[in-house]
């Protein structure tokens, strides 16, 4: 079974993409592939790259570094949740991603953006690709972007889910999948 790690990307007090990467947890659940956990970024609460040494030699010394590289190294996929703001991508995802570098390699990652306005984080979604592709990770296709993500919560802030956006939800998890499954059977392993 693929361990799979479902990202909530947003460090803000209040965030959209919380309700939303719970939800995307419960149906990586029902999918049937995956041995999913959910991951905050705001509880994790990862400062800003303050190791001593380079990301690829691999060698932490504080134990937020030590921690933060045992979470990703114990996934074999991801899916990123991830806001978008002011046009792209968040500093706290981009600091997250370039505190480890070894840990992402050859790893499939799911991408799921969303924004208050009209394009649903699209544009945040092509200016990562680089930065995914230079630490290894490999996006799969299709995507997720949601517009207006607001008008997706209920009042209490659970995601209200139509029937479109679940099954374009579910074809990126069956994205991340079919990705998962061509990776060696030790990447599999559950320790």
């Amino acid at each position: 079974m693929t361990r799979l790690h479902i990202i909530s990307f947003s460090t803000r007090l209040t965030s959209s993409g919380r309700p939303l990467a719970h939800w995307i947890t419960e149906l990586a659940a029902a999918h049937g592939a995956f041995e999913p956990t959910l991951i905050d970024l705001r509880e994790v609460a990862l400062p800003f790259l303050d190791e001593p040494g380079l990301p690829s030699d691999g060698h932490y010394v504080h134990q937020h570094a030590k921690d933060w590289s045992a979470v990703i190294d114990a996934a074999d996929a991801f899916v990123f949740v991830m806001p978008m703001y002011n046009g792209g991508f968040t500093a706290p995802l981009k600091n997250a991603i370039d505190t480890l570098y070894h840990e992402w390699q050859d790893k499939p990652v799911g991408l799921i953006s969303y924004s208050t306005g009209s394009s649903g984080g699209a544009p945040a979604l092509e200016m990562i690709r680089p930065v995914l592709a230079r630490v290894g990770l490999r996006p799969t296709a299709p995507t997720l972007s949601i517009p207006a993500i607001e008008n997706h919560l209920d009042e209490a802030g659970h995601l209200r889910a139509t029937a479109g956006l679940t099954d374009q939800a579910r074809a990126v998890l069956a994205g991340v999948a079919q990705s998962a499954a061509a990776l060696p059977e030790q990447a599999h392993a559950v320790a």
